[in-house]
């Protein structure tokens, strides 16, 4: 049975014309188009908002270093990962955020959208950059990103008017790199 209607669909489309053929493919390529076009959105929203973080109502970028700081917290705990391995994880979250914030403008109808908290994880992870984990410099770590994410003293400031997801990213980073260079002098 299942051969005798593969036969008969094949022998409908060898019914249709030319011309008809072409529309059928143009409806099936723009539909695929469009599905593929839907399901990148998505994974953008999913990426920038750190799985919907971004969404919480209230406070979404001390949510998002909560967040991030768990992630941290957990690689830290289960991996054990050296500080070379941070640092490409570190890189790639950073280049990761540029991009989904970037295509986030779009997405949201923002310049700097709320709900986008990538940039924070980033942010949290370049203020523990080299510094020997424990729950206390992390938690250190935490309250200063988040006081020098929002106060955006020195050159934080100018990071933030770079255009698109660079201009959302590198003034976390720029937050992240002050903490990161308090914490290793209260350390050192």
């Amino acid at each position: 049975f299942n051969f005798i209607c593969l036969h008969t669909h094949f022998l409908n489309l060898q019914l249709i014309s030319y011309k008809n053929k072409k529309r059928l493919f143009l409806y099936y390529y723009f539909n695929l188009s469009t599905l593929l076009l839907i399901s990148m959105m998505f994974f953008n929203k999913l990426v920038s908002t750190f799985f919907y973080v971004g969404f919480l109502p209230k406070l979404p970028g001390t949510f998002g270093t909560l967040a991030g700081a768990i992630l941290y917290f957990f690689i830290n705990s289960v991996y054990y990962p050296t500080h070379t391995i941070m640092f490409v994880i570190t890189i790639a979250i950073i280049i990761v955020s540029v991009v989904t914030s970037h295509y986030s403008i779009e997405i949201f109808d923002s310049e700097d959208p709320l709900c986008v908290v990538i940039d924070e994880v980033a942010g949290i992870f370049v203020a523990m950059l080299f510094i020997p984990f424990s729950i206390t410099n992390l938690v250190i770590a935490f309250f200063l990103f988040r006081l020098f994410d929002v106060w955006k003293p020195l050159f934080v400031r100018t990071l933030e008017r770079l255009p698109g997801g660079l201009g959302i990213t590198m003034d976390d980073v720029g937050a992240g790199l002050i903490s990161n260079l308090l914490i290793q002098i209260m350390i050192y």
